[in-house]
Parts: C-alpha cells; structure tokens; sequence
C-alpha cells in the first residue's frame, strides 16, 4: 500500500519504534528488502538517489516499486528522494509518483537553507508530498553527498552537530514534516576513526524545541564487520571501515523522536560480500542468477536483522489503520505521475 511517511511517523514517535529508509538501485536490491518487510509485517521506505535515477533510470525503478504495491498490497510503502539538492529534482520527483522528498540544502548558509526548504515544502505540499529537510553537517562520502573528513569531523563534532534552538526556527519557518538531524553519524562505509558515540542529549534538546517534530538519522550503516571480513577474504580492500553500533541505532528509535533510519552503505556490503564469495569460490560461474540471487537472500537476511532493531517488526497493520483515521487520499501516482 503506497502512502506518505505521515501515517508511520504519527505512531513511531511515541511507539517506541523507526521505520527502515532503505536505498533501492536495482531489482534484486529492492526484492530482499519488500521480502523481508512482508515476511515481518513492517513498515518501509523504499528511497531513491538522484544517483539511483541516472544509474537505473527513473522508469524501471518506479515500475519495480510499483510491483512490490501490487505484490504485497500489506506493507505500507512510501516512496522517498534521498537527499534532493535542487527544487527541479524535487518538481521531478513529484512528478514521477514519490509520496516523499527530502530537500538537502545544509551545505548552504543557513538562511539560504530555509529560503529554498520553505519553497520545497510549498511546491510538495500542494501536491500531498510530505518533506524532510536537514539541518547540522554529517561526516563521510556517499555518492553526491560530500561531508567533512572522518578525523576532522571527530576533533570537531560539537560544532557540527544540529542546534536545537535553530531546529525550532528552521521548522517554524519552513513547514517542513520532519528532520534530519546531526547528532554524531556519518556516511559511508568509512565512517569514523574511533567507536563513535551519538549525541542523545542533542536529540533530547531537539524533542524539547520542536516537540512532535519527526527526527531522521542520516549516515546510520552500522557497516557489520562479518560483511566487511567476507569482502576482505575474497579479494576486497576495506581496512578502517567502521560504523554506527546498533545498540545506539536502537536506543534512538526505542527511547527518542527518532522515527527514520537511513541504510544503505550495509545494503552495498551484503551485496558485495555476497557477489566476492560466489566469485571466489566458485570461479567457473558465469549465470548471473547464482550470484545475483544469493544477494538478493543475503539482503532479506541482513534487512530482517534491521526491522528487528528499529523495533517495527508487525507494525504494517497499526499503520494502515493509522492511514485511514488520518483518510489521507490514495497518491494518484498510477494516474498522474509522469512515468
């Protein structure tokens, strides 16, 4: 059932849960993660780069998405721009069927970011798209989206993390339905230099300014070293990989706003380190569906673990009921959206 993350976000705030925001690129890709959710009745955001747009083109995805709507009608699905940075994309977006965008304009001077998050809120709330906007700076590399240097991000983390009297002002004048915050992750599977710590008296401080306002955690791969040892012992090169711990990841979700995790880097190395160990050993195999496949299993199995984490395990029937006390319309996607 596709929707906005309007119905999710009303009960993971106070329910003591998140809902997973998983990157698509593919088929096999987004297959592992709507099998997982259906089998665990969970909840999903199923997001798209403007790096997964040019990669596999707009068309396929949405017709791939559209086929997990129709496949397991159950699993409340929103459609999500990850990290949008021109209101074009947004427009774009829009048009293609999302049900949800993100406007990144934090690496912009702070009014600037308002000016152009208070225009992507208009443009998308006139056409029922819910929006989520940044605000603080994370660390890391992922795709387009630059941060700083994981030993500099460290030595100055205080700095960069989200202000939370600037929260209050950037919601109050944008309008925006939620919030990624800074509070200490960072993209990418090289991460951090030492075992990082988030900052739960930031998100506390953020909850007390902006209460009811939706928290998101960008840069949340927990890049699992079993996955990064596979890669490694099949020919990989990933020393120093590091990632965010699940148990703070949980902590967020369970006792925080926190109601969107964003994964992807975890997605790339199940991926891989499933794909290097058929390689490896099984050098003779040339079928893309015997290793292709086991990735996709592999996918399940590591998403699986996710929902455990965030808590959302069996909450697909209490947001659909959600959705319908809210009586938010069907998005008109199959109608209206330009693919």
């Amino acid at each position: 059932m596709l929707m906005t993350t309007r119905p999710m976000y009303d009960l993971a705030y106070h329910g003591g849960f998140g809902v997973g925001a998983f990157n698509v690129n593919n088929m096999e890709i987004t297959q592992g993660i709507i099998e997982a959710c259906a089998a665990e009745k969970a909840p999903v955001i199923l997001q798209i780069s403007k790096g997964a747009r040019q990669y596999a083109n707009i068309r396929f995805l949405r017709r791939i998405i559209d086929a997990c709507v129709e496949e397991y009608p159950e699993v409340p699905i929103a459609i999500h721009c990850d990290h949008g940075d021109t209101l074009d994309l947004i427009r774009a977006c829009i048009a293609d069927g999302y049900t949800s965008v993100m406007i990144d304009g934090s690496h912009h001077p702070y009014d600037e970011n308002v000016a152009i998050t208070r225009e992507a809120t208009e443009i998308a709330h006139a056409a029922g798209v819910v929006v989520e906007a940044e605000l603080g700076m994370l660390g890391g590399i992922e795709e387009d989206v630059v941060g700083l240097d994981a030993a500099a991000y460290e030595k100055n983390i205080e700095k960069f993390l989200t202000d939370p009297e600037e929260a209050r002002d950037f919601w109050e004048k944008t309008g925006i339905d939620s919030l990624a915050v800074a509070i200490g992750t960072s993209h990418g599977a090289h991460k951090f230099v030492s075992a990082p710590k988030l900052a739960f008296d930031r998100i506390e401080r953020i909850m007390e300014t902006c209460p009811g306002l939706p928290l998101v955690m960008h840069g949340s791969s927990s890049v699992p070293q079993e996955m990064v040892k596979i890669i490694n012992d099949h020919g990989g090169d990933l020393p120093g990989t590091m990632g965010v711990p699940e148990e703070q990841i949980a902590r967020a979700v369970r006792t925080y706003g926190v109601c969107k995790v964003n994964i992807d880097t975890d997605l790339r190395l199940a991926m891989t380190a499933s794909i290097r160990e058929v390689f490896a050993t099984r050098p003779a195999e040339f079928d893309p569906r015997k290793y292709l496949g086991p990735a996709r299993d592999r996918i399940r199995e590591m998403v699986v673990g996710k929902l455990e984490m965030l808590n959302c395990r069996g909450k697909a029937p209490e947001v659909v009921d959600r959705w319908r006390e809210l009586g938010e319309p069907m998005p008109n996607h199959y109608a209206g959206a330009a693919v």
